[in-house]
């Protein structure tokens, strides 16, 4: 059934397929169970086939039961509701949301996102319209990006309010089932579907094979998007279907591999992707095609059977892609061996393809391929990329020669070719924070690889042009605001805050100790800033260092800085389904140690310096700090002199900052049960200075407003507890909102936590009744009140004293929260 052309949703209606062919249900089924993408046809012929015997049901992984359960619950709900399902590419995670969507559609208007998911606005207008269409029945639509879902919530919630959608308490306007590829994915709460078959999935797949071999009879053989899943994904299965790439050679059948290349690269790198046939067609044209006006499979001879040909709808263009995620990804590494490496193929690809006319899909494909694959450390990186983060190529010049000699630079070791080349890229995108980390990468590889940069001034020079590039780096990242940006005509919604800046700032700092300091402990002593670079020029033997000393002289305030960042960004958010690397908190430990960890400070009383040096060296010298100590595991008696040492600074410079630093980490020695004195000191100093307390403090705001809720022996508040809410909430944004967006700033709870605190009676009247007081955006005690809570620990709880009557209060805004989203 076709679609209106400008539509961004493909909306299941009522009885579409009535009067379809023999034909049309044969080629429908043979193709998905080659690898196309589920189509609602299919559905629908699952279930004629198990109505007239004919066929056994579709098979419902074991996730489906509980993803209906939970879509059913959410649709009971108000507003704005959404279910996530995680999966790993090639499990068939699309499938099984596509077969909630068909088996609810009595319940629910069913829709899937098929459009560009940045074009928030678009979408939203087209789904309000579907429930005021629907007689007001909610819509459940299914959307593959996660990364425009926060943006596609707004837009919604504003045309909702634009059209005067009244909000039944009683149902949902619309229901989002957000399909997330992961190739790991955590322990979750979520639905997660994974590459492994229960037995009762075992028994249906072999149900379903003896069927469709009864069928379909040899050609099911060839039924590899199936085959691989009946098979439990089989590693042996895979490699057997990829045989005949073992032996492919460019020299025999030159565009018939390319183009297997190309497409095995796509699909390999970004699950979903495609090239339209006729792009495949005119790529033939450009060789001494030997096949005339052959389709697309014959002309592809051994290597066609790999390969999925198919149609959204009947007026749109044909698609092709590789029948399985697993099968492109072996055919790329069997493909690098026969000298068809990725990085070449990628550039292959550029340079065939007419980039005069690339569409707009083509364009989202390659960035991903080059810019959005799984995170993992470099250094461990040992097989060839095409590209290790920030290229764009939708350019009429061919930028194939920039994702080769920059993002492979540490292979080809071209660094003059790279730089110019990456000078190029900033030049062409002047605002993209990514495209700017690009110079900096090259510098910094050079840096660490270049065996010719061994001289001191040499690694100076270096440090100097890396340092600057990330620098300028970060003053872009800071400049992204996270909303939609246009680049090339298109819409792009700019999610993440980029933090690549920073962190390789330090890595180049961490190289340049090492470097230099191999070379003599005097330039310890100069980077540490003991001594002063003019003192030791002498016995340095360069008078030329000289041009150096305003960098040197910067490097300790801006490594303290920066360590700072990342000490609140790792400690009051984490990535949604994974842990950051490593790698990051242990390079800026290690940074901080080699510049700062053993330099006392110079603009303090001698005492305190020595004090701040303690606390820098146990890596407790912010806020931030001292509440880590929770995730770094401090014994008791390291927090007990820290919290001394706070208290001391204190007493010393009466400073708001260290008072509540002493609080928290006195807090933090409550949560150990540590043998200390009831009640911790000082309290109603740090109420006397909460006016005073900075706008970007929201530690100190936080720990403001929690310190005067009012407790059960507590008849009411004496401050105005609006107030606070909103300093603390506005101190958040102004502090933090810009870097944590994308990141989950706390560990979300289930509902069955908040009833067990009600059944042992956790929850008091009067918190509940007082919550209740408040408007729906004080209710949202976002930010620190949230992102204090770091994997399973609630810290919230420990911030409060151990009190009881403020736990369930935290819980009920949480909950108060997920009703309002």
């Amino acid at each position: 059934m076709a679609r209106p052309a400008e539509s961004l949703l493909d909306v299941l209606s009522p009885n579409p397929f009535e009067g379809g062919g023999t034909d049309v249900f044969h080629q429908t089924e043979e193709n998905f169970y080659r690898g196309a993408p589920p189509r609602w046809f299919n559905f629908y012929i699952s279930d004629q086939r198990a109505a007239d015997g004919s066929g056994t049901p579709f098979i419902k992984r074991d996730g489906y039961n509980t993803l209906v359960d939970k879509v059913k619950l959410k649709g009971k709900a108000p507003g704005i509701r959404i279910v996530k399902l995680f999966h790993q590419p090639g499990c068939g995670g699309t499938t099984l949301a596509m077969k909630v969507l068909w088996d609810l559609r009595e319940i629910f208007t069913s829709a899937v996102l098929t459009g560009s998911a940045s074009n928030t606005t678009k979408i939203a207008e087209e789904v309000v319209q579907l429930f005021k269409d629907g007689n007001r029945k909610t819509v459940l639509l299914l959307v593959n990006n996660e990364q425009s879902l926060e943006a596609l919530q707004k837009s919604i919630k504003m045309e909702m309010a634009n059209q005067k959608i009244h909000v039944d308490s009683r149902k949902a306007v619309v229901v989002i089932l957000n399909c997330v590829r992961k190739d790991v994915v955590r322990r979750t709460s979520h639905v997660v579907l994974q590459k492994a078959l229960s037995e009762d999935e075992k028994i249906q797949f072999n149900k379903k094979r003896d069927e469709l071999r009864e069928r379909y009879g040899d050609e099911s053989e060839q039924f590899h998007g199936f085959n691989i899943m009946q098979t439990n994904f089989s590693k042996t299965y895979m490699e057997e279907a990829c045989t005949v790439f073992s032996n492919a050679t460019t020299a025999k059948s030159p565009e018939m591999t390319q183009l297997a290349g190309f497409l095995s690269l796509l699909n390999a790198y970004v699950p979903g992707s495609y090239l339209l046939e006729s792009q495949c067609l005119d790529f033939f044209k450009q060789g001494d095609d030997a096949h005339g006006d052959f389709p697309l499979k014959e002309r592809m001879s051994t290597f066609g059977h790999l390969i999925v040909t198919f149609q959204e709808d009947r007026s749109s263009e044909i698609k092709v892609c590789i029948a399985h995620r697993m099968i492109a990804q072996h055919c790329t590494k069997l493909l690098a061996k026969t000298g068809m490496t990725r990085s070449k193929t990628a550039s292959n690809l550029l340079t065939h393809l007419n980039s005069d006319e690339f569409p707009s899909f083509l364009v989202s494909f390659i960035k991903d391929m080059l810019t959005k694959r799984e995170t993992k450390r470099k250094e461990m990186t040992t097989e060839e990329d095409p590209g290790n983060g920030t290229t764009i190529i939708e350019d009429n010049e061919r930028f194939s020669r920039l994702i080769l000699d920059i993002q492979s630079v540490e292979e080809l070791q071209n660094y003059i070719e790279a730089e110019k080349w990456a000078k190029k890229a900033k030049l062409r995108y002047p605002q993209s924070s990514f495209i700017a980390d690009t110079l900096g990468q090259v510098y910094k590889n050079q840096l660490k690889n270049h065996k010719h940069s061994t001289t001191p001034r040499a690694i100076l020079e270096l440090t100097s042009k890396a340092i600057e590039a990330f620098k300028d780096e970060e003053r872009l990242a800071e400049n992204e605001s996270g909303t939609e940006t246009r680049g090339d005509g298109t819409t792009k919604i700019t999610k993440v805050f980029n933090i690549h800046g920073q962190f390789s700032f330090l890595e180049v700092c961490n190289l340049l100790y090492k470097k230099l300091v191999s070379q003599g402990d005097t330039w310890r002593e100069v980077l540490t800033k003991k001594v002063s670079l003019n003192s030791v020029l002498k016995s340095l033997g360069d008078g030329e260092y000289s041009r150096f000393k305003v960098l040197i002289d910067s490097l300790k305030n801006d490594i303290e800085r920066k360590c700072a960042f990342f000490d609140t960004y790792l400690t009051y958010s984490k990535p949604e389904q994974k842990d950051d690397p490593a790698y990051i908190s242990q390079g800026t430990s290690e940074c901080y140690k080699n510049f700062v960890g053993n330099s006392p400070s110079t603009d303090f009383k001698a005492e305190g310096a020595a004090l701040i040096q303690k606390l820098k060296e146990n890596l407790a010298d912010t806020s931030a700090g001292v509440l880590s100590c929770l995730d770094r595991d401090c014994i008791e008696s390291d927090l007990k002199e820290i919290t001394t040492w706070w208290e001391k600074i204190f007493l010393q410079k009466k400073s708001v900052t260290a008072l509540a630093n002493y609080i928290l980490a006195h807090i933090m020695l409550r949560n150990m049960e540590a043998g200390l004195p009831p009640d911790c000191k000082h309290l109603d100093a740090f109420k006397q200075k909460m006016p005073s307390i900075p706008n970007q403090s929201p530690e100190l705001h936080m720990l403001a407003l929690l310190l005067s809720w009012p407790t059960e022996s507590e008849a009411d508040c004496v401050l105005d507890l609006n107030r606070l809410i909103h300093n603390m909430h506005r101190s958040y944004e102004v502090t933090y909102e810009v870097h944590f967006r994308s990141r989950w700033s706390f560990v979300e709870r289930h509902r069955t936590q908040l009833r067990k605190l009600e059944d042992e009676g956790w929850i008091s009247e009067k918190n509940s009744e007082l919550l209740r007081s408040l408007n729906d955006s004080q209710k949202q005690m976002s930010g620190i009140l949230r992102c204090l809570k770091t994997d399973g620990k609630d810290a919230l709880c420990n911030i409060l004293k151990g009190t009881r009557s403020m736990r369930p209060l935290m819980t009920e805004i949480e909950e108060s929260e997920e009703r309002n989203v």
